[in-house]
């Protein structure tokens, strides 16, 4: 089944790739892997803000991180003009802006681990960092980068 059979199967429909803001390219292709710069919590209405810890609960947090996840998939659509191209999700790593005494962080970027495993099964399963950060751009809930390895 390709990918894009899979996603509309999960009833999934990924975003336009956005542009970069500011002074860096949204994605890099070295050998077999694909970098993917960081992509924001946004959903239809906008961008996704709040801190985790404090306005924002673990699972509107994971929500946001599967938005980043789709943002993901998305930019990686845009690089290699297919994502039956991907053969595995190697790393994403995570950044959560979050309150000081917050330790949930695996539970909130697991919104994004899940969805690269619903969409590319075992090859979706990957090494991660999930951290805390005091402050987000443009005050953003999550933002996680990706590579994924590519034929």
């Amino acid at each position: 089944m390709s990918i894009d059979a899979r996603l509309k199967e999960l009833n999934i429909t990924l975003p336009e790739a956005l542009a970069p803001v500011a002074n860096y390219v949204p994605y890099q292709q070295s050998g077999n892997l694909l970098f993917i710069s960081g992509q924001i919590s946004a959903g239809a209405d906008g961008l996704i803000c709040g801190k985790l810890g404090d306005d924002m609960d673990v699972a509107a947090g994971a929500e946001a991180a599967r938005r980043c996840g789709l943002g993901l998939l998305a930019q990686a659509r845009a690089a290699l003009g297919s994502l039956d191209r991907v053969k595995r999700v190697v790393k994403l790593g995570a950044f959560v802006n979050s309150t000081p005494d917050f330790g949930d962080q695996p539970e909130v970027v697991n919104g994004c681990s899940d969805l690269m495993v619903e969409v590319f099964g075992e090859a979706g399963r990957h090494a991660r960092a999930a951290v805390s950060a005091p402050a987000l751009p443009r005050g953003v809930a999550v933002e996680i980068e990706a590579i994924f390895e590519v034929s």
